[in-house]
C-alpha cells in the first residue's frame, strides 16, 4: 500500500513494525489501557476501540475480556483490512465502515463501556478534536471510561526542542537514520497539533466527564483516562 493510505508516515501495511521504531513504549499503551479496565472491576459489555490502526490492543484484550463485544473503528480503509486480516475468524468483534472518530454513529444495541483511542486525536485541529472527544462521551454508558494516548507538546518551546532531540535519539537507537527521525520530528504542528498536558485535562474536564486523570506520560506522549 502507497504512504497516502492512513494519517501516519507508516503504510498500513507495514504499520506495526514501523510505529514500534518511532514511538517509545509503543507497546505499552495498548497493555496500560488493559490494565486500566482491569482496575475498574468490571465487565465491559462494548468496547470500542477508534483509530484501531492494525487492531493491535483488539488483539490482546479479545482473550482477556470473553464476553465483551469489540468494536473498530478508523478513518483508514488500509487500516480497518489489516485489523480484519489481523483478527479474522474472531467471535465477538465487528469492523465498522471507514471513519473518523467525530463522525461515528453506532447502531450497536447496547451503550459502549470503554473507548479507546489510541494515538490519532493528535491529527485533529482543535474543533475536530473537541468534536471526537465529544462523540466518544456521547456514546459512552454512563460510569463509561474513555482512554486516549496522543502526542503531546511540552508547555514551553524549550520543552518542545529538548523533547524532540530526545525523541529523535530514540529513533536513531531503534535504527532510523538522523535524516529519517528529522523528517519524522518535522510533522510536528505540520501534520499533527499535538497539544499540552493542562489542555488535554482541561478539554476532557470541558466535556463533562466526572473523573480525569493523567497516568502515562513519556518522552512526547502522554495517556490520559476519564469516567462519566
Amino acid at each position: 500500500m502507497s504512504q497516502s493510505d492512513n494519517t501516519t508516515p507508516h503504510p498500513s501495511s507495514v504499520y506495526d513494525t514501523g510505529v514500534r521504531a518511532t514511538i517509545p513504549y509503543y507497546e505499552a499503551f495498548s497493555r496500560e489501557s488493559i490494565n486500566l479496565v482491569k482496575a475498574l472491576g468490571v465487565a465491559p459489555a462494548c468496547w470500542l476501540d477508534t483509530g484501531c490502526g492494525t487492531g493491535t490492543l483488539v488483539q490482546q484484550a479479545w482473550p482477556l475480556f470473553p464476553r465483551t463485544e469489540f468494536l473498530l473503528a478508523d478513518p483508514s480503509a488500509g487500516m480497518l483490512q489489516e485489523a480484519g486480516r489481523k483478527l479474522a475468524g474472531l467471535p465477538r468483534v465487528r469492523i465498522l465502515d471507514p471513519a473518523p472518530t467525530q463522525e461515528l454513529i453506532l447502531d450497536a444495541p447496547m451503550a459502549v463501556d470503554v473507548v479507546t483511542a489510541i494515538q490519532c486525536h493528535h491529527y485533529l485541529a482543535p474543533e475536530a478534536r473537541a468534536r471526537a472527544t465529544a462523540t466518544c462521551f456521547n456514546l459512552l454508558a454512563a460510569g463509561g471510561v474513555y482512554i486516549t494516548f496522543e502526542n503531546i507538546r511540552p508547555a514551553s518551546e524549550r520543552g518542545v526542542v529538548i523533547g524532540k532531540v530526545n525523541w529523535m535519539n530514540f529513533q536513531i537507537a531503534q535504527g532510523k537514520t538522523p535524516e529519517a527521525a528529522a523528517e519524522h520530528l518535522r510533522r510536528f504542528r505540520t501534520e499533527y497539533f499535538p497539544i499540552t498536558v493542562s489542555e488535554h485535562l482541561a478539554l476532557l474536564r470541558e466535556s463533562d466527564f466526572s473523573v480525569v486523570e493523567l497516568f502515562w506520560y513519556s518522552y512526547m506522549q502522554a495517556g490520559f483516562y476519564a469516567i462519566k
